[in-house]
């Protein structure tokens, strides 16, 4: 069995009860070593191979992945925070499966919750925004043409931005050409929940020279919206004169 295992946003204790018994179970692993805490690795056993994926190509990892596999050895795929997003997790998947390999999933973390702790910060506030965007910036790889920043922008809603700490005086223009105002509340958060995370509050307009006074270029998530503010309306669902299917409302 080959399990893909999401290592959680950085700091090694928020990866799952589930993911750190399958690494304490592997016989191999291949990390992105890149992005995943070290640490996490030192929960493995002693006689467990690991494999940096980070110098490797696909072609590469799957030979790994396929052949620990054939010679019957717990084998963990480990990304990092949740591997459904951005994880090239999909053409690993589809290889395993025309391979007649089994293989599961093991959730993670993801650093856009992990965001969301530091910033100390709600992405679904009543009355002002009920939906959170993630996406990134078009760089060395493209987006969809009907996913840009721009078109995104125009619905005001939350906006989580991975992979585009390199891009901001860009990611900027796009966010007021979209129709964010130029004051609209925005941070960095540089290496959510890892010890050395920081994070930066700003606005919109001022997101390139936030990042530039405190030399960020990678590793950073972009947050973007009116919840970082301070206005917003009481939940219904805790409201005295709201009933649920637990409580009834009082008058």
């Amino acid at each position: 069995m080959i399990t893909f295992v999401g290592a959680g946003s950085g700091a090694a204790d928020l990866i799952t009860v589930r993911g750190l018994r399958l690494i304490q179970q592997a016989d191999l692993i291949v990390y992105a070593g890149s992005l995943v805490n070290p640490q996490i690795l030192e929960e493995k056993k002693e006689s467990c191979k690991v494999y940096d994926s980070a110098k490797m190509t696909l072609e590469e990892v799957l030979e790994v992945l396929i052949r620990g596999e054939r010679e019957g050895k717990a084998v963990v795929r480990l990304h990092t925070g949740d591997p459904c997003l951005y994880g090239a997790i999909r053409e690993q998947m589809d290889a395993l499966e025309k391979e007649k390999i089994s293989y599961e999933v093991c959730p993670g973390v993801s650093s856009f919750c992990g965001a969301a702790a530091a910033l100390r910060a709600e992405y679904t506030l009543p009355g002002v925004s009920q939906s959170v965007v993630i996406t990134r910036m078009a760089g060395r790889t493209p987006v969809p043409e009907r996913e840009t920043i721009r078109s995104f922008a125009a619905h005001q809603s939350t906006m989580v931005v991975f992979l585009s700490a390199g891009l901001l005086p860009g990611l900027e223009e796009e966010l007021l050409a979209g129709g964010y105002h130029k004051d609209t509340p925005a941070a960095i958060v540089y290496k959510a929940t890892w010890p050395e995370e920081k994070v930066y509050r700003t606005t919109v307009a001022h997101l390139a020279e936030t990042a530039r006074q405190n030399r960020i270029t990678r590793t950073a998530l972009i947050v973007v919206g009116d919840v970082l503010g301070g206005e917003y309306e009481r939940s219904k669902l805790y409201d005295p004169s709201f009933s649920t299917g637990f409580r009834q409302g009082q008058s």
